[in-house]
Order: C-alpha cells, then structure tokens, then sequence
C-alpha cells in the first residue's frame, strides 16, 4: 500500500521529464487514471496534448494505440469487423485499435459524428460490440482525447452524450516566458520521450483504482456535491444543466485528489478543486449567454459561490 501512495507523484515526476512547466495539468490527467475516467484535452495545435498522452503511456508501460481521427475514419476501424474466414466456414472478429489499455483519440473533433458515436460503448461500458457479439476492452483502459477548439475549420463539435462520458476536460495552455526557454535548452540536444521510464504498471494501476474507491465520502458531501450539481440545471444562464453521471464523476475525482494527498477522506476543498475540470463541459449554455460570450467555467464558479456545505 506504501507503494501506491507515492505512485501517483511518481508518475507526475516522470512525465514532467517531457511536459516541462505543467504540474497542475499532469497532475489532473494522473488524477483522472486513478479515478478510472477519461480525459477531453482541448488546446491548439503544438501545445503539447499527443506528447503529454504519449508520455503517459511509456511511464505506465501499458499497451498503447493513437487513432488519427479524420473524416474519412470509419467506425469500424476503432471497434473492429468480422472477417468470413473460407477455411473455418466462420466469421472471426479482427480487433480494431480500440482493444488496448491506452488509446490517443487524436483530433477526435475531425471526424464525423457516427464515428465519433462507435467510442459511446467502449467509454462508458468498456466494451464494443460487433454483428451482435461482445469483447470486452483490455484492463485498465483509458481514452485521452485531444481536439482543437470548436471554431477551427473542419471540426464536428462532440455531441453532449460523448461529452458527458469524459471524466474532466482540461487545457494545457501556452507556457511561460521561462519554461519555454527550458523547453529549448531540453530538447536542443536530445528527446527526453526517447529515455523515459517505465515506473508503473497494469496490476499497480489495477490496485491503486480499487483504493480510490475506498476512500471517505461522508454524507456531507455527497450532499454538497449533488446540491451543486443541481444548481447548475437552475442556472439562468444554463439551457441544459449537468447530469447525475457528472455527479457521480466528481464525487470519483474528489476521492483520487483526496488520495494523491494522502487522506483517506474527502473534504469540501476536494469537491472545489476539480469542479470545473469535471463539471464546464457539460453545460449548455442558453442564447442569450454565448452571445454575450459567458465562459462556462465563470457559471461553476458562480454556483460553487453560491453553495454551502451543509455543517449540521
């Protein structure tokens, strides 16, 4: 167990190695690992998202596939066909790329809506189903999406049932004046990608969820957390609010933040942390609110601003 309680920052320190300057965002995609969901990363193009993944990928030492999500992508390509084999007289299932424990779903925004609906089943119930036959997904799974912001040319916005199936959406975001200089002195020379550790693997991964899992949450704040989820649906600037899945994910976030820190139980402060991570992207904003240009992570706070934890 004392090995897992220090995994988490291992697995930071190591990345770090490659995404330089970035803490707080490695340590909210490590948080969504441990708290088994998948991770939206929404940025312009060359700030690093297929890099950050990648490196994930190599410190867990898991099996690992980037799908290039572009127009012409077919469904069956993520979830696999069957195949008429001539020799058995049998139709045989070939795996498409989604059968791995990590998957890069890169630019998943570029590719049309019916394929960007095959990754419904596999997020949410990690399984594909195939010409009516099941497989189940390789243990652990994670999918990290990237795509660039809505208003690039060529983009199909995520429907709000796919959104609601990542755990968190986050954004890496430029680096500073000094970090970016780090960058270049690093990279001059070598890839640091190229000699990266292994410092993880797919049993500890295993573990480490199942000990998520067991951490606190009192009554207290589960009732905090439903009450502000339930605020955002009466929010006069919200059309559609979040759902109980978003509830249920924040209450998970909170118990791998409330973990990373080494607590046992989850506190208020938890729950505030990660709100916006978890909670912005799924809110539908009314008309009147995109017109005057309203951010939804403005109406999280608002909401969080304007709901107490219950003491008594």
């Amino acid at each position: 167990m004392s090995e897992l309680k220090t995994l988490p920052v291992k697995i930071i320190d190591n990345i770090e190695k490659v995404i330089i300057g970035k803490r707080e965002v490695v340590g909210l995609v490590v948080t969504g690992l441990i708290a088994d969901g998948h991770i939206l990363i929404e940025d312009v193009p060359g700030i690093g998202k297929t890099s950050l993944v990648s490196a994930l990928a190599k410190s867990l030492g898991l099996n690992f596939k980037r799908i290039q999500f572009t127009p012409d992508i077919l469904p069956s390509d993520i979830t696999g066909f069957s195949m008429y084999n001539m020799k058995t007289g049998e139709f045989e299932y070939k795996p498409g790329n989604i059968m791995s424990n990590i998957i890069l779903a890169d630019e998943i925004n570029r590719t049309s809506p019916k394929t960007q609906a095959s990754m419904l089943e596999v997020m949410e119930e990690r399984q594909v189903t195939v010409d009516g036959v099941t497989y189940p997904i390789p243990n652990p799974f994670m999918v990290l999406a990237t795509q660039n912001p809505v208003e690039y040319l060529g983009t199909y916005p995520l429907p709000e049932a796919q959104l609601d199936r990542f755990l968190m959406k986050i954004s890496i975001g430029y680096p500073t004046f000094s970090m970016e200089k780090k960058i270049l002195e690093i990279y001059r020379d070598q890839d640091p990608m190229s000699s990266l550790k292994q410092v993880a693997d797919a049993q500890m991964i295993i573990d480490i969820r199942a000990a998520v899992r067991s951490i606190t949450v009192n009554e207290k704040i589960n009732d905090y957390i439903v009450r502000i989820v339930a605020a955002t649906r009466d929010h006069e600037q919200v059309k559609l609010g979040c759902s109980p899945r978003a509830a249920l994910f924040l209450m998970k976030a909170s118990q791998a933040r409330a973990f990373m820190e080494g607590r046992t139980f989850v506190t208020p402060d938890d729950v505030k942390g990660l709100a916006s991570a978890v909670l912005a992207h799924r809110l539908v904003l009314n008309q009147e609110a995109r017109l005057k240009g309203v951010q939804y992570s403005e109406i999280i706070s608002e909401v969080l601003d304007n709901t107490v934890i219950q003491i008594k």
